[in-house]
């Protein structure tokens, strides 16, 4: 049985109400929706974290910061632990006390500044933290963070004096957490993610030039990590077009799409010597790129 006239008043003009069949016929003339309108949107590819660079989860909860998680810097460095004695005098890189005003610049840098704390950790240096205190102060402030970053600068020498170095390495993870937290406050996630970027950028380069300068094969195993490239490249793409479009992050989007094939194989491979000098060659020139954005 058909089904009542009534039931397709939008279909049928009134001049057909009288037959239900007109009504069907109508109805099966109605043109369907373009395959064009009915293709899904174009996927966006999510920036996974590799899971040991998820750092404290503890500590992330405490900061509030989980919506936003960003690799830990500290746990970028506790990669670098499987490389044995660093020799900070051929790592260390000067500290400007100049603070750049453009807040790219400033959160790479800062980024950059956490990691050049572990590596002072790393190596036990007291008399290098307090320039490093001094700096990442100063950039909390251009940020907007500088109140929350006051405690743990005042921290850091107090527990570097004491050669409290486990509690140091908390404490500069809590200033990573610290900056993230303002910003999710703010609501300035690009910076977050910028600073991890520094801090990576950083310890890359440390890490490939330890392990050049002295060549161990079984130390070469964590340096290819082409999930940690391909999480930046992707956080990157999500990054607000006005940031995508400074010359600085373009050319570092750039240098990382160049540093793809050179980490390319199965993780945790060892590399030849000619590779290792390859990725120290890149990360030089990201950590200069990043460097450059400050000047």
């Amino acid at each position: 049985m058909l089904a009542p006239v009534k039931s397709f008043p939008l279909v049928c003009p009134p001049w057909m109400l009288r037959s239900g069949l007109a009504c069907l016929l109508a109805v099966a003339c109605l043109p369907f929706p373009s395959a064009q309108a009915q293709a899904p949107a174009p996927e966006v590819r999510k920036a996974v974290i590799p899971d040991d660079l998820l750092g404290d989860e503890h500590l992330r909860e405490e900061f509030g910061v989980n919506g936003v998680t960003t690799p830990s810097i500290e746990a970028l460095f506790e990669l670098l632990d499987t490389l044995g004695t660093l020799h900070y005098d051929k790592l260390k890189r000067e500290i400007s006390d100049k603070t750049p005003g453009d807040r790219v610049a400033v959160s790479l840098n800062l980024g950059a500044l956490i990691a050049d704390g572990f590596l002072i950790v790393q190596c036990e240096k007291v008399e290098e933290m307090t320039d490093i205190g001094r700096a990442l102060l100063k950039h909390a402030k251009v940020l907007g963070a500088g109140t929350r970053m006051n405690r743990h600068s005042q921290s850091l020498l107090e527990h570097s004096l004491k050669g409290d170095w486990k509690t140091l390495r908390k404490e500069l993870a809590k200033t990573q957490f610290d900056v993230e937290a303002e910003m999710v406050q703010l609501r300035d996630v690009d910076i977050a993610h910028l600073v991890s970027l520094g801090g990576w950028l950083r310890a890359f380069e440390i890490a490939t030039s330890a392990v050049d300068a002295n060549y161990n094969p079984e130390k070469t195993r964590n340096l290819a990590r082409k999930d940690i490239v391909e999480y930046y490249l992707a956080s990157l793409e999500g990054l607000s077009d006005a940031a995508r479009e400074i010359p600085t992050m373009k050319k570092i989007i750039q240098g990382l799409q160049e540093l793809m094939p050179l980490v390319e194989g199965e993780e945790g491979r060892v590399l030849k010597p000619e590779e290792v000098k390859a990725l120290k060659a890149k990360a030089a020139q990201l950590s200069a790129i990043a460097a450059e954005a400050k000047k």
